[in-house]
């Protein structure tokens, strides 16, 4: 649960950000609340309310060993006198559990993750990584003993790739603990992505709410990464030119799109109650019900093709047709703000196989205005026959 207190502030790192940790008993009986810091894991109680003095010196003490550190100054003086005999300097690394409790673990954990954040890592990264520490302590592994990480990895009902995952969390992990270990060798099998009709991906933007089809929307014109598209704010929108500036993640690089006036105006429709176009709700959140709309749609239409259908997936989508109408590698790693061409590379293998189905789409166009939207469209000019344009599109 978390503090309601707002002067209840972190004395380690002063952030306000705290749970409430249970309660430490006095000699008199009393008990009196006590507090982690969800940031940098330090447990720490207020002792104006264990004493009638106060002042700024004394107004937070620490409770138990963080980091395993001795809590008293008995403790502390007998930990000196250890390191006297066995030789070891006061800035060596404390020993580690052999077997730690849940609540060391969580303590560690917490510290890891603002770990991360001062090594610079992203927030997605941070809560991944993190997250997989969680379930492994969870389901038995002692995060202290490489070994037994090992054991409860191998024991999942994980592909290869999350189990490559996991394996590179706990490394980092050992990383900051200053720690080696040989880690299993488990290799992600490559695939290639699933890759739908763009009809289908119309239709579910059809059947979703406002808000999720325009988000849809802007995936399918601009290729962009769902994190990208959240991060959106009102200010990268020029209604004017018809332009959308992205702001990357991952390490990509930042591009401009030109965008149709269908998707301004949706996104126009949208409620400005912030700064960014999608609001401030997180994305999990937001792609629970996108797939709950996605279910619905698939029943309606009794197509469980569209159940394939991820943010990610029309990504990948947009790739493979832009490479297919250019056959531009080069355009279409700029597009998607890959920095490695190699990552850019699947989708000419993807093109070559729909090459060899040729399906395509065909409109005919007898104005200007009608050729002009076709080929905003995506469609190819292929020839004039009765007075009539015809233009063609790969489905």
């Amino acid at each position: 649960m978390n503090a309601k207190r707002n002067d209840v502030k972190c004395p380690e790192c002063g952030s306000a950000r705290i749970w409430k940790d249970g309660f430490w008993k006095l000699n008199d009986g009393r008990k009196i609340q006590r507090y982690i810091c969800r940031d940098c894991g330090r447990r720490f109680v207020d002792p104006s309310k264990t004493s009638k003095r106060k002042s700024s010196s004394n107004f937070y003490c620490r409770v138990g060993g963080w980091n395993y550190q001795p809590k008293n100054s008995a403790s502390l003086r007998l930990r000196k006198k250890a390191l006297v005999i066995t030789g070891r300097a006061e800035s060596d690394s404390p020993p580690l559990p052999a077997k730690p409790t849940p609540q060391q673990i969580k303590e560690k954990i917490i510290q890891f993750s603002w770990w991360l954040h001062k090594e610079g890592y992203a927030k997605s990264t941070i809560i991944s990584k993190t997250k997989l520490l969680e379930i492994l302590a969870k389901r038995g592994a002692n995060l202290f003993n490489p070994e037994s990480v090992k054991e409860v990895i191998a024991k999942q009902n994980w592909s290869a790739g999350r189990k490559e995952n996991a394996v590179d969390a706990y490394t980092t992990f050992l990383q900051m603990l200053g720690m080696t270990w040989n880690p299993p060798r488990y290799r992600r099998v490559p695939k290639l992505p699933f890759i739908p009709l763009e009809k289908e991906i119309d239709d579910l933007i059809a059947g979703c709410s406002r808000k999720v089809a325009a988000f849809l929307q802007l995936l399918k014109e601009t290729g962009m990464r769902a994190g990208e598209a959240w991060q959106l704010e009102w200010t990268d929108v020029d209604f004017v030119k018809r332009t959308i500036r992205v702001t990357p993640e991952k390490g990509s690089n930042p591009r401009i799109f030109k965008v149709s006036d269908k998707l301004l105006a949706m996104l126009g429709r949208l409620p400005k109650k912030s700064n960014r176009v999608f609001g401030t709700y997180v994305l999990n959140g937001f792609a629970r019900m996108f797939q709950r709309q996605r279910k619905r749609v698939a029943q309606k239409l009794q197509n469980p093709r569209l159940l394939r259908i991820s943010f990610h997936t029309i990504r990948h989508w947009k790739a493979t047709m832009e490479y297919q109408r250019t056959k531009d590698i080069l355009y279409v790693m700029r597009l998607l703000g890959h920095k490695n061409i190699k990552n850019t590379l699947i989708y000419t293998q993807l093109v070559e196989f729909e090459e060899n189905t040729d399906q395509y789409i065909s409109k005919v166009a007898t104005t200007v205005d009608e050729a002009r939207e076709l080929i905003e469209a995506g469609f190819e000019y292929v020839c004039d026959m009765d007075g009539v344009k015809i233009f063609r599109k790969r489905k």
